[in-house]
This record gives C-alpha cells, structure tokens and sequence, in this order.
C-alpha cells in the first residue's frame, strides 16, 4: 500500500516534470514542445482526477457458503471450509483498470486470515470475487471491513475504499452420532448406582415429534410422510415415562491438557454427549470446572440446548485448578440423584478423589477419560500406571469410559467396553 510520504515524493515529481514542460514552451517554442506539454496536461488530468473514481464510496455485499448451500444459519462445524463470495459495486464513471480486494477473517481468539484477490470492473462498474477459507478451527468469527483499491495505469498513485458486510457467525464443535448408551439405562439399578434412583426413560407407543434420522434406526420408526415432504429421512419421536436428569461435566484444567487437540476433544466429546441427549429428548444439562465454573440445569428445552452450545463454541482451557479442588470449591453443583458425566484428562489420585466425593453427595459420577497417545516404552509405563488407577475407579464400583479421539466415542459407549 502506497503511503502518504510516497505519494508526497511523486506529487513533487510531476510537478517537477510539468514545470520543466512549461518552460521548454515558454523558451523553446515550436510544436514539438508544445505537443509535449499538451500530452502532458492531458496525463496530469487523468490522475488528478482518478482521486475522484469512486473507489472511495465502493459498496458491496459479503455471502458466506457452506459447500452448495448458503449458510443462512451461521454456523459451521469445525474442520469445514466456507466459501466466501463478495460482490462489489463501485459508483461513478472514471475509468478503473482494476480492483484489488483485501478482506480479513479474525477468530474470538485474535487470529487475523487475510485474503486477497482482484478483478476488471465490466461495464456497470462492478464485480464479484470467491475464496475459500482454511479448516475453521472451533469459536466465532467475523469479518473486518472488506478494503478495495485501485491504481492508475502508470501504477503511481493508490486509491481506496471500505465497506462492511459482516455479521458473526459461530464455528461449532464436532461432535460424533451417539445411536444408544445402556449404561444409562442400567446405572440406576447396575453396580454404579448410589442412594437414588432413577428410571430410564422409556419409550411409549405414543408419537411426539418427528426427528432426523439416525443410521441403525428401525424400518418401522421411519416416518415416511415427512421423509416425502422433505426429501430427507425422518423418523419418528415417541414420548417418554421419565426423563432422567444427566449433567456432562466439562473439565478445563490447563495443566492437564498436553496439547490443544486433547482439549478440543473433551469439548467435542461434550457436545456430543449433549446431542444425543437431546435427540432422546433427555433432561441434559452442563457444567463447565475452570476459572469460573459455569452451570446450565439439565432442561431438554431447545433453547436450553442453544445457550449450551454457544458455551461449548466460547470455551477455553483455562482452569488453574485441578478437577476436586475446583469441585470442593464450586460447592455442590448437581442435585441427589443425577447422573454426572465427566469428560476430563486427568488421571491418578485427583480424579479418584473427585469421583468419591460427588458419589458422597448423591449424584451418580461416570467418567469418560481422555487418553493421550503415546509410543514407544515411555507409553508402555504410562498405561501400567494409568491402569492401577482405572482398576482401583473400577473395583469401586463406577463406570469409567476411556477414548483417545472422537471416532472411539460411539463404538466406547455403544459397545458398553470400559
């Protein structure tokens, strides 16, 4: 980009050149000299008055895409690509030889991607240009104000303009399709079960709903006038005896976390686990343990289930507390009887003492514990010990569910392995 002081220097000279033109008139004479300093008027015109080629008041317009359809939702999940389409209209009639687009896409976390691209304005003054961004990493998004220039056809000086057509959108975690967990089931009346007791919410031959469709779905749970209607397979929802009340408890501890993917993992992990709760029409709620422990009262509400989302899509890792010490300080943060779900790295004393102490309180603790992969004989000595914990958690009586990548999450749960 051309600055003030450089555009001051080439100001000075051509004002240099055009008085040398004007005396080699005024001393020389002839036509020779005097075509010359037309020629030379006709150019100085040309880019005195491109500061006027209405570039300055360029509009446009910003379309986000994800993959062929338009992303009318703004939303995302994470790892995907969005197609960027701006079309931009620029007023007046001075001739422009081209437009130079910048736009700048800035993450909740101050990451800048910048992006850049140019077009020939065609006959009303206008064009269109499309990119592609990068795998979006999870949080929100928004756009800075799309910057157009343009330069003479000397390349001397540089003008530009501004417009903004940004509205935030929000990136969401992955999340992995849970079709059905028995421990829920079964945890009330199986060995991990504590002083309450809950039902499992079983399904009644009345319809409640239609739902989307979850591969392994029985051909007689299709509702197949709903699958006319949009095109997409549906299925239908039955009403429940009971909703049992489920908690997923987010650990944010940054100490425990090896690297960011792990913690993207707990926070996909959660998501998931508050999908398929919701797909159930399940009472889920959350808790999120870090600098400030957050909490959302298990509801199956749709709004309930936005405004946990939108948490996971904000979170970060950044607890400086291990999982008990926060939970004693936090106080008691789920009601007798509900079963908790705690997706959390950490391993050894800390969790066991967590998980006996909100057994203490009444709640039903299950944990799902994020394995870090690791090689060689170093890796070998840290199952062997990661075992003794996971066998000491296990003859205690309480489930404890162990992934290393979000892939493993519904064959782990599905498949009952602990």
């Amino acid at each position: 980009m051309l600055t003030a002081k450089a555009a001051m220097h080439r100001w000075r000279l051509i004002g240099f050149l055009y008085v040398s033109a004007l005396l080699f008139v005024l001393f020389q004479g002839g036509k020779t000299s005097f075509m010359l300093f037309c020629i030379f008027n006709v150019l100085l015109i040309y880019l005195v008055f491109g500061r006027w080629s209405g570039i300055a008041k360029v509009s446009g317009e910003r379309r986000l895409h994800n993959g062929a359809s338009s992303l009318t939702e703004q939303a995302l999940v994470a790892g995907t690509r969005l197609e960027v389409n701006i079309d931009v209209q620029i007023p007046g009639v001075w001739p422009i030889p081209y437009v130079l687009v910048r736009d700048r896409l800035v993450g909740q976390n101050g990451s800048v991607i910048p992006f850049e691209a140019s077009f020939v304005p065609n006959y009303r003054r206008a064009g269109n240009v499309t990119y592609m961004t990068p795998p979006l990493e999870r949080g929100v998004y928004h756009f800075e104000a799309t910057e157009c220039s343009t330069r003479d056809i000397f390349g001397l000086f540089e003008h530009t303009g501004a417009f903004s057509s940004s509205v935030p959108f929000s990136v969401y975690p992955r999340t992995a399709p849970i079709r059905n967990w028995q421990q829920l089931k079964r945890g009330s009346k199986g060995p991990y079960s504590t002083s309450a007791s809950r039902q499992s919410a079983k399904e009644t031959t009345q319809i409640n709903g239609v739902r989307e469709y979850i591969y392994g779905d029985r051909l007689s749970r299709i509702h197949w006038n709903a699958t006319a209607k949009t095109g997409q397979w549906k299925s239908k929802e039955f009403e429940r005896e009971s909703l049992p009340r489920t908690i997923v408890m987010l650990d944010r501890y940054s100490g425990a976390y090896a690297n960011k993917e792990q913690f993207e993992l707990a926070v996909s992990t959660a998501a998931s686990l508050l999908e398929f709760g919701f797909r159930r029409s399940t009472a889920v709620g959350l808790i999120s343990v870090g600098s400030k422990s957050e909490g959302y009262a298990p509801q199956s509400s749709a709004e309930q289930r936005e405004l946990m989302m939108k948490h996971l899509v904000r979170v970060q890792a950044d607890g400086d507390q291990p999982l008990y010490r926060a939970l004693r300080q936090s106080g008691a943060l789920a009601a007798a009887g509900t079963f908790v779900i705690i997706v959390s790295p950490q391993p050894g004393e800390d969790t066991i003492r967590a998980m006996e102490w909100m057994n203490r309180t009444g709640v039903v603790p299950l944990l799902i514990h994020l394995k870090q992969a690791e090689a060689g004989a170093q890796g070998k000595v840290s199952d062997i010990r990661s075992g003794e914990w996971l066998r000491l958690l296990r003859r205690s009586g309480f489930a404890v569910y162990g992934i290393s990548s979000l892939q493993e999450l519904p064959d782990v749960l599905e498949g009952g392995r602990v």
